[in-house]
């Protein structure tokens, strides 16, 4: 049973080779590879944080590039999307909800 879904995703485009286009492409992809029908996908832009992110691999973070994807997908998609993002050095941060 496929249900309506959306998440916030943040970037670390700190020290990123890619551009932010490349990369909310590679998220995407990672997304529909998980069985995920990716909708509307909204960039919110940079935004910085309230107070920097220690201990990243790339130094303190102060900001991150924000992106909405809205997507339809099973339950148990959104599990492992969670996992397989998880391991994405890009993905600074990820919350997703039932729309």
């Amino acid at each position: 049973m496929s249900r309506k879904y959306e998440g916030l995703i943040v970037l670390n485009v700190k020290g990123a080779d890619t551009g932010v286009e490349e990369l909310i492409s590679a998220v995407t992809k990672e997304l529909e590879e998980e069985g995920a029908k990716v909708g509307e996908v909204k960039q919110l832009g940079r935004r910085k944080f309230a107070y920097p992110v220690r201990n990243t691999k790339s130094g303190n973070l102060e900001s991150g590039h924000y992106v909405n994807y809205s997507f339809q997908a099973d339950p148990s998609a959104v599990a492992k999307i969670t996992a397989r993002l998880k391991l994405n050095a890009s993905v600074h941060l990820q919350h997703y909800q039932a729309a």
